[in-house]
């Protein structure tokens, strides 16, 4: 099946390929009005060989086939999409380019442009894809099917051809994260009030708040720039942040105030429309060999109670534990891949690749010793885990996997609509390729002779 949900990568490494070949590209196709270009296809195999699939061309190239009708389709119903999507989508990605190269100026380095440059430049692809997206999810709709269609697929299985699983776990945790001292704390909030104060007082706030914020702020992702954050829109950064960021007049301070992430204050520096330029100044409290092990210290004794059967481990959680996405289901863990409670040794090494071994000599119904992990969004913490169940290897059934088989039956029906959607509308659109790329499609084209 199609899943236009392009990833990251193919960005990053895409617009490599594009600048390097810039000179070789060439059309290789039209559908309606879009063109497709060689350098399409070069990005989509690359993006699919640094997913780990094989980087077949006649795959690659009936996608962007798919993605331009897509788009063609999406002209016909005014399916858009506005400049606030595709502006939070571009700061997603730009943020995370920054990420993995380590800094924005080691991006700027790598591309020889501007962040600014780099962004506008993939504006007009991501606002294609987002379009395209956006057509896809409106083509297959809300499928939700019932127990007796799940039931009706399973059965209609050949049954050589159901997937055997490997061994699985379902987990519990209960999670305790180190917290800052109150002296940890008031010592950050005073640092970062007299730098405030340094900026309030200054003849040119914007360039007292740059050389504070590349000289003393904690955030990786600004510091270097000034802690200058360019069309931020709402949804993108911490909900606690955007809401004093939002209410700012242009030129104004704030007060200090706190996120997840530590204490912060900004300074706007214009409005424009629903996008913001500003910058801001953070410092997180400084984090003690104390505090971690008063933490630890903590869940031992929870964990001593639960041992010594003065508490049970669900109670344990309710009262105890500091990760809100577990702690009103006794600490019931969700596969993040396939949203059940069921893990494989691959996801959970993924996962944390101490968990296999922590797991391996455990009985159902044991509890693990409290062992240091990593959140994640990379923050430390400490938890105790519970073996609630393990499921041996064995054929799909549905008894065990009728979540996978859920997933299996939508993408089924999916698929049907989306090979029903290309047999129709490739009738009636242009579609017109270039012979020295012909290839053997899946779906059911009508190509333009």
């Amino acid at each position: 099946m199609f899943k236009l949900k392009f990833t990251i990568f193919l960005l990053s490494f895409g617009f490599c390929v594009q600048a390097q070949q810039q000179v070789l590209d060439k059309v290789i196709g039209v559908v309606a009005k879009y063109p497709i270009l060689l350098s399409d296809l070069q990005n989509t195999m690359l993006e699919n060989e640094e997913q780990g699939y094989a980087s077949d061309k006649c795959k690659s190239f009936e996608m962007l086939v798919f993605q331009k009708l897509l788009l063609a389709q999406a002209d016909r119903d005014s399916v858009v999409v506005d400049d606030k999507e595709v502006e939070q989508e571009l700061s997603r990605r730009m943020a995370y380019f920054i990420q993995k190269f380590g800094s924005e100026q080691k991006l700027e380095t790598f591309y020889g442009k501007r962040t600014n440059v780099i962004k506008d430049e993939l504006r007009h692809e991501v606002q294609e894809q987002l379009v395209a997206n956006k057509m896809q999810e409106k083509i297959t709709g809300d499928v939700k099917l019932t127990p007796a269609e799940v039931k009706a697929f399973y059965n209609a299985l050949p049954s050589d051809s159901l997937p055997f699983v490997n061994s699985e776990v379902e987990l519990q945790q209960l999670v305790k994260k180190p917290g800052f001292s109150a002296d940890a704390k008031q010592e950050a909030k005073e640092k970062l009030e007299e730098y405030r104060q340094r900026v309030l007082n200054s003849n040119d706030a914007a360039r007292t708040m740059s050389t504070m914020a590349r000289m003393y702020s904690d955030d990786p992702g600004s510091a270097p720039q000034g802690g200058f954050y360019a069309s931020v829109a709402k949804g993108v950064m911490d909900p606690s942040f955007e809401s004093v960021a939002f209410r700012l007049k242009n030129g104004e301070i704030s007060t200090i105030f706190e996120t997840a992430y530590g204490y912060h204050f900004i300074r706007l520096v214009q409005r424009k429309g629903e996008l913001l330029d500003l910058q801001h100044i953070l410092i997180q409290p400084k984090m003690t060999n104390e505090d971690f092990f008063r933490c630890k210290q903590q869940l031992d004794t929870i964990y001593n109670l639960i041992k010594e059967g003065k508490i049970s481990f669900e109670e344990a959680v309710r009262k105890y534990s500091d990760d809100a996405d577990t702690k009103q289901n006794a600490g019931l863990m969700i596969n993040p891949q396939t949203a059940s409670t069921k893990f494989d040794n691959e996801i959970l090494n993924q996962i944390d690749d101490k968990l296999v071994p922590t797991l391996t000599n455990m009985q159902i119904g044991d509890i693990s010793a409290p062992t240091q992990y990593a959140m994640p969004d990379g923050k430390p913490a400490f938890r105790i885990l519970k073996l609630k169940n393990r499921i041996d290897p064995h054929k799909t059934n549905l008894k065990d996997d009728y979540q996978k088989l859920a997933n299996m039956a939508t993408a089924d029906k999916k698929q049907k609509q989306i090979k029903e959607f290309i047999k129709k509308r490739s009738k009636i659109t242009y579609i017109k390729l270039d012979p020295q790329y012909s290839c053997k499609f899946e779906n059911d084209w009508t190509i333009t002779e």
